[in-house]
């Protein structure tokens, strides 16, 4: 009999099989015989899973879907076997002249960092394929064991956790009020950010599902790696640097794009000395950096590199904040490839998820904002730098805080294991399907942003409009009475708690962040860069709020979830909807405090603004 007529598609999932079955969870890859596409065996409570190596391959394509012959692949995979040695010696070749050229040339006036850590990640990735990473990672493990967990084991275990708490708040604390003050960042100003961090906390504390069930360790961890991340990326010259390059790769795409329009158009189109140039529009200003990113995404993700670095990513947080696979993969791939898409990465696990894994797979697609929408934030002028560091800061951030709200209570499928899954219904037959398929899909999400931003700056307006002619009844005229008003004062409170400027700043940034929360993030990053009323903000009240509204955390995004997840697995739907409101109050809160974070650590504010 066939094997797949013996062991049902998803009998690995089925919880009552947990301790009874030892067998291959197949991709795509694995059904055509590739044996390095390996995902994982074993029981599913067993910590110590060994990837088991696969030794069959079906003989069965789909010539119609545009798929190889397995003759093709089996050639194809011997001539890359060949010559996957020379190919690797030429690579290395050539970016070690490169990489010594320009150290010799350019030492001084460009900088020498980023080449070299560029040149270093391509050797250690080439040595990687000849080399195990064991030879790194079993001396790291013997240190560790050697010398930390030593003086760990020496602690009680009823004082461990008040010790990594005290640890925590201990390099809060120095790395805060150590450094010397500024004009707009003296130590009042971090001490109130400190307490809107402490108050953001505790209200998690105190609404928590189940105070007795909170994992700590995943909470400290988790706000220690947030506060780690932004005093790397705010207070070292290295840090800022790096996010420095990464911001500018991310906005020189933006000006790949305007080759493409300027081919579909003319040379002139993006001529700006009239302010009604076509080029001021957000039409095609936007929306074809959208389109482009979108399809290289797709290319990225047809080569198997996406995959890989959330994959690294998610086992760094798995293994230091005790997270399931799940959990970990999801809080990875969100800032790079949004809320919908980072949850079609657990496709088939979706069904089987806790009902705390539900809430952290929603929390932390509403902590952080997508890849494509950050191009479009870019051009619109928004600080590259902020955004970039915020979206890594939110992985740790949003792990800790849902973790708080609402922490495990079930045994989770994914515990002990990280698993990306390959995408059984969308994998592309070669680059040119992945980048034309990518193309397509960009032009539906750049249609979909631009017919939502339509819609709900019109809905907002029309609501403005009744609330000002409503509120001239009660003598409310200057200023007149609109939903930016009303929801600015409701959020008063979390501006002053964020550490923004008090003389004059907080009631503009509680606007910004509750139209932010009723509307979405890009209608409030196109007020704070365009509205006139915004132009003399601080630049530490500037770049708190622009951590504070990075995040997909608002009414149409909740609606957004919980159609996604009702739809991979229709099942939970009802799931899906009693953990999702949580969740988005989660994933705003985990935005304010990474903004709470950089107002404790701004020190050179004006260098973000060019000042």
């Amino acid at each position: 009999m066939d094997q797949k007529s013996e062991i049902p598609a998803d009998s690995m999932l089925d919880p009552a099989n947990q301790h009874e079955h030892a067998h291959h969870h197949h991709t795509t890859f694995a059904e055509q015989g590739r044996e390095e596409e390996v995902v994982y065996a074993q029981d599913t409570f067993d910590k110590s899973v060994e990837p088991t190596p696969i030794t069959h391959a079906t003989k069965s394509t789909d010539e119609e879907a545009g798929q190889s012959s397995p003759a093709h692949r089996t050639l194809l995979r011997r001539v890359g076997k060949q010559w996957r040695h020379i190919v690797h010696a030429v690579i290395w070749l050539l970016f070690t002249g490169w990489w010594i050229a320009g150290l010799i040339l350019h030492r001084y006036d460009r900088g020498w960092l980023i080449p070299f850590l560029l040149y270093l990640a391509i050797t250690l990735r080439i040595i990687f394929f000849y080399v195990p990473i064991t030879i790194i990672t079993k001396p790291m493990n013997w240190v560790w064991t050697n010398t930390a967990r030593p003086f760990v084991n020496f602690i009680p275990p009823k004082l461990r956790t008040p010790s990594a708490a005290f640890l925590c708040v201990a390099v809060i604390l120095i790395g805060s009020f150590a450094s010397p003050e500024s004009e707009d960042n003296t130590r009042a100003n971090r001490a109130v950010s400190l307490f809107g961090m402490v108050v953001f906390i505790f209200g998690l504390w105190a609404t928590s599902r189940n105070r007795k069930k909170i994992v700590w360790h995943t909470v400290i961890v988790g706000m220690l790696s947030q506060f780690i991340i932004a005093l790397f990326v705010l207070r070292s010259g290295a840090g800022y640097d790096i996010f420095n390059f990464i911001s500018g790769l991310a906005s020189d795409l933006l000006g790949f794009a305007v080759d493409g329009v300027t081919f579909l158009t003319s040379d002139d189109f993006y001529n700006t000395t009239t302010p009604f140039a076509p080029a001021n529009f957000f039409l095609v200003s936007v929306i074809p950096a959208i389109i482009f990113f979108v399809s290289l995404v797709q290319l990225l993700y047809h080569y198997n590199i996406l995959q890989w670095f959330v994959g690294k990513f998610a086992v760094f947080f798995f293994w230091s904040m005790r997270v399931s696979g799940a959990e970990a993969v999801v809080a990875a791939a969100s800032p790079f490839i949004g809320q919908g898409e980072s949850a079609m990465l657990i496709r088939p696990f979706i069904e089987h998820l806790t009902m705390a894994e539900l809430h952290q797979v929603m929390c932390s697609g509403f902590a952080t904002i997508a890849g494509s929408v950050l191009i479009a934030y870019i051009s619109i002028g928004v600080n590259p730098q902020a955004m970039v560091s915020a979206c890594v800061m939110s992985i740790p951030a949003s792990l800790a805080v849902s973790k708080l709200r609402w922490p495990e209570e079930e045994e989770c499928l994914t515990a002990g294991r990280v698993v990306v899954p390959e995408s059984e219904d969308h994998k592309s037959s070669n680059a040119l399907h992945a980048f034309s398929g990518g193309a397509w899909l960009g032009l539906k999400i750049a249609s979909m942003i631009a017919a939502t931003l339509l819609c709900i700056i019109s809905f907002v307006g029309l609501i403005n409009g009744l609330l000002t002619w409503w509120g001239r009844y009660l003598n409310i005229n200057d200023p007149p009475l609109t939903l930016e008003l009303i929801v600015g004062y409701i959020c008063y409170p979390i501006a002053f708690l964020l550490g923004v400027s008090r003389d004059g700043d907080l009631l503009k940034v509680s606007q910004l962040i509750g139209l932010k929360l009723v509307t979405n993030e890009f209608v409030a990053y196109k007020a704070l860069q365009d509205n006139a009323e915004y132009a003399d903000l601080s630049d530490r009240s500037r770049l708190i709020v622009t951590y504070a509204l990075c995040g997909f955390a608002n009414i149409g995004s909740l609606g957004n979830q919980i159609g996604v997840l009702s739809q991979i697995s229709p099942g939970r739907g009802g799931d899906v909807s009693r953990v999702a409101f949580s969740a988005m109050i989660t994933g705003a809160i985990s935005t304010f405090t990474s903004a709470s974070v950089a107002g404790l650590l701004i020190t050179n504010e004006k260098q973000y603004f060019g000042t």
